[in-house]
C-alpha cells in the first residue's frame, strides 16, 4: 500500500516501494523501507507486551527501530474510557531512523475507546486492524460515539479490517481449560501473530519469552502461544489480508558489532553498573520508587554480583541521605528521582555541594509541576537542576540524546563525579526512559578508566613541620579536594553543612573565607574538561544554526534531513554537557546569523543561552507530554529559515 512508504526524508536517498511477489499461499508480498505500527487498547489489554515482543523480534531481525510506549498514570485506569487508553507506536526500517515516526501506517485498535484516541493520528489510507467484538453499543456510548464508526461510514478514507479478534481467541483456546473471560486475555497474543505473519517477523523468541514468563503455569504459556500461531495462521489464510509485508534488515545502518535492543532506563543502568566496575568502586543506589525512574532501582536490585547495593528508602530525602553517606563511605553513589523528587533532595545535593563529595543525581524528568503527568514526557527540570537549591550551589549537568545513549551518559557524569568531587546531575526524559532502540554492546577496552585515589596519609606540612591531613586541600588541576575514607587513621576530618575553612576544614564564619568557597566551588565547576560541541553543517553554508538537548536529538536529526532534502541549508548541534557549557559554545554560535532552540519546555535552555551569550535565540517550544514530530518540527524551522 502506497500510504506504508511514503515519503520519509530521514532516508535522503530513495525507498524501496515497488518490488512485490508471490508467497506461499498465492498471497501478494510487497517490500517496503518502513512501517510505523502502534498497538492501542485499554491499559489491561497487554499493548505494553504486545509491543514490547513485536520490538524485540525486529531487533533481532537486523531492523532499525524507534519506540514510543504510551500509558496512563493510573495503575489500572477505566476500563473503555478514552484517559484508560495504552499505546505502543513501533517505528522500524531497512535504513537508519531515528524518530518513533510521525502517524502511524498501521494502527490495531482493541476497543472504541483505543479508535477513537487514536485515529486522529492516523493519515488517510492507512490500515486499521479493528477487534469487532468490542464495538458494544454501550462500548461506543462510554466514548462519544452516537453511531458504530464501522458503519457509518466516518473510516471510509481508511483500509479498515474489522476481525473479531475476542471470539477468534476464544475459538483457538477452546481445548484448553479456560473460562471465556481467560482465554480472551490473549487476544492481544492473537493480534501480535497477526502482525508478526503481516510483517514476516519471527516467531522463535515469543513463544521462547512466553514460556519462560509463565513456567511456573505452563497451560498458560501454551494457551498464549496457541491464540499467537492462531492469529500467525488467520492471517496466512484470511481472504481480508491479501498482502503481507517485508522490511529487510538495516544492513548499512549499523557499524560492525554486536547489538540488542535496549530502553533508556535499561542503558542508563548498564551505564551505572560499568562506571562501578570502572572505577573500581561499589556501586550504590539510594531511592524512593517514582515513576518514570523505578525501572532504574528495580534492575540494579538484580545485580549484586557485580557490587551493587540498592536501598529502597521510605521517602526521597532519605534516598539521597542514604546515597550521600555511601559516598562518604567509599562508594559510586546515586540517587534515582524525578522533578518532584528533586524538589525534596535539593537540601541533600547542597550539602552534597558543600561536602564536595561525588554524587550522581538521575532525573527522569516528566510532566510538571508537582505530580503532574507523570507517565508523559517533558525536559522542563533543566532550570531547576542549575539553579533549585539555596544559596551558590553549582552542579554539573549531563544530558543524554537517546535511549541508547543513556549508557554512555552515565558513564560521563560518573566520570565528571569522581574526577571532579562533585554531585551531578544526569538529565534523561520518560520519552528516553521507556522508548527503545538498537545499542552497539562496547567492548571493555572501549570503555573510560575511571580509578581513582583516595587519601591514604598527610598531605600539608605545618609551619612547625607537622604532618597532617587537610581534608579542603585542593588538587591544583582540577581543583579536587581529596577523598578520604572514613576509618583511615590519621585521616580525621569534620563534615557537614556548615561553611569550611580553607584547607583545614574547620568550620569558618568568616567573610573572606566565605566568598573564597564560594568562587572556588564555582572555578571548579567551570574548569570541568568537557568536549568541544560538534556541528553538522554539511554545505557549511547555513545561516541557520539549531541547537538542541537531551531527547530532542532525533526529532530534530530527523526535521534538519526533511529540509536538507528539500534543498535548505541548515546546520545543526547538540548539547550534551549543560553546565559546563563546552567552551566552543560561543564561538560556534556567533557564527550563524539565526538560533533555533527546540525544546519541550518553555524556553529554558534559550534562556540559559540568551543570557550567557547574549545571542537572540528563537525559542520552539511544546509541553503536551509527547515528543516532537519531525514534520511539525521541519515546519517550524522552515518558517525560522524564511523569517
Amino acid at each position: 500500500m502506497t500510504s506504508q512508504v511514503s515519503s520519509e526524508a530521514e532516508q535522503a536517498d530513495g525507498a524501496v516501494v515497488g518490488e512485490q511477489r508471490k508467497a506461499a499461499g498465492d498471497k501478494d508480498v510487497r517490500r517496503l523501507d518502513r512501517v510505523i505500527i502502534r498497538f492501542a487498547g485499554d491499559s489491561g489489554d497487554g499493548m505494553q507486551l504486545t509491543g514490547d515482543r513485536f520490538t524485540s523480534e525486529t531487533a533481532s531481525f537486523g531492523n532499525d527501530l524507534s519506540t514510543l510506549p504510551n500509558f496512563p498514570a493510573e495503575i489500572r485506569a477505566p476500563a473503555g474510557t478514552l484517559p484508560g487508553v495504552s499505546s505502543f507506536q513501533l517505528h522500524f526500517a531497512d535504513h537508519d531512523i531515528l524518530t518513533p515516526g510521525d502517524a502511524p501506517n498501521v494502527l490495531v485498535a482493541m476497543n472504541p475507546a483505543a479508535l477513537k484516541a487514536n485515529i486522529g493520528d492516523v493519515p488517510r489510507g492507512a490500515e486499521v486492524i479493528v477487534n469487532t467484538d468490542e464495538f458494544s453499543k454501550r462500548a461506543m456510548q462510554k466514548v462519544g460515539y452516537a453511531t458504530s464508526p464501522l458503519e457509518d461510514g466516518s473510516l471510509d478514507g481508511y483500509s479498515v479490517h474489522p476481525v473479531p479478534l475476542t471470539t477468534l481467541t476464544v475459538e483457538a483456546l477452546k481445548e484448553f481449560d479456560l473460562s471465556r473471560k481467560d482465554a480472551g486475555r490473549s487476544k492481544n497474543m492473537f493480534a501480535l501473530g497477526l502482525l508478526s505473519w503481516m510483517y514476516h517477523r519471527p516467531t522463535e523468541g515469543t513463544e521462547k519469552f512466553l514460556r519462560a514468563k509463565f513456567a511456573k503455569r505452563p497451560e498458560i504459556a501454551e494457551a498464549n502461544i496457541a491464540a499467537f500461531h492462531a492469529g500467525w495462521n488467520f492471517g496466512e489464510t484470511t481472504e481480508d489480508f491479501a498482502v503481507s509485508y517485508e522490511v529487510a534488515p538495516a544492513a548499512q545502518a549499523f557499524a560492525t558489532g554486536t547489538y540488542r535492543n535496549i530502553s533508556g532506563n535499561l542503558a542508563l543502568s548498564y551505564g551505572l553498573i560499568a562506571a562501578g566496575r570502572q572505577a573500581d568502586l561499589p556501586l550504590y543506589l539510594g531511592s524512593y520508587p517514582i515513576t518514570p525512574a523505578s525501572d532504574i532501582l528495580h534492575e540494579l536490585s538484580k545485580h549484586k554480583n557485580f557490587g551493587v547495593r540498592t536501598f529502597q528508602a521510605e521517602d526521597e530525602i532519605a534516598g539521597i541521605g542514604a546515597a550521600l553517606g555511601a559516598a562518604f563511605g567509599g562508594s559510586l553513589a546515586v540517587t534515582t528521582t524525578s522533578g518532584p523528587g528533586v524538589a525534596l533532595k535539593s537540601e541533600t545535593i547542597g550539602l552534597a555541594v558543600s561536602l564536595e563529595l561525588p554524587l550522581l543525581i538521575v532525573d527522569i524528568q516528566r510532566g510538571g509541576p508537582s505530580t503532574g503527568l507523570p507517565t508523559k514526557t517533558e525536559q522542563a527540570d533543566l532550570l531547576q537542576a542549575m539553579y533549585g537549591r539555596n544559596g551558590e550551589a553549582p552542579v554539573p549537568i549531563v544530558a543524554p540524546k537517546t535511549p541508547a545513549d543513556c549508557f554512555d551518559a552515565a558513564l560521563e557524569a560518573a566520570r565528571i563525579a569522581v574526577t571532579y568531587r562533585t554531585p551531578v546531575f544526569l538529565l534523561s526524559d520518560g520519552y528516553l526512559a521507556n522508548g527503545s532502540e538498537p545499542w552497539r554492546i562496547p567492548e571493555i577496552d572501549e570503555l573510560p578508566d575511571l580509578r581513582i585515589q583516595f587519601a591514604s596519609g598527610a598531605n600539608h606540612t605545618e609551619a612547625d613541620g607537622t604532618e597532617v591531613f587537610w581534608p579542603y586541600k585542593r588538587d591544583p588541576r582540577t581543583l579536587a579536594r581529596p577523598w578520604a575514607i572514613p576509618g583511615t587513621p590519621g585521616l580525621e576530618h569534620r563534615i557537614g553543612g556548615i561553611e569550611k575553612q580553607d584547607g583545614t576544614g574547620n568550620i569558618s564564619y568568616d567573610p573572606a573565607n566565605h566568598d573564597f568557597m564560594v568562587r572556588t566551588r564555582q572555578a571548579k565547576v567551570d574548569g570541568i574538561v568537557v568536549p568541544d560541541v560538534e556541528v553538522d553543517d554539511a554545505g557549511g553554508d547555513a545561516d541557520t544554526l539549531v541547537l538542541g538537548w537531551g531527547s530532542t536529538y532525533g526529532p530534530i536529526t530527523a526535521a534538519v534531513r526533511r529540509l536538507r532534502a528539500a534543498g535548505e541549508s541548515v546546520a545543526q548541534a547538540h548539547l550534551r554537557h549543560l553546565n559546563p557549557f563546552p567552551r566552543n559554545l560561543g564561538d560556534v554560535l556567533a557564527r550563524y546569523d539565526k538560533v533555533v532552540i527546540p525544546e519541550m519546555n518553555l524556553g529554558q535552555l534559550a534562556t540559559l543561552i540568551r543570557a550567557r551569550y547574549l545571542v537572540d535565540a528563537v525559542s520552539y517550544n511544546q509541553v503536551n507530554g509527547m515528543p516532537f514530530k519531525a514534520e511539525q518540527l521541519a515546519t517550524a524551522l522552515k518558517e525560522a529559515i524564511d523569517g
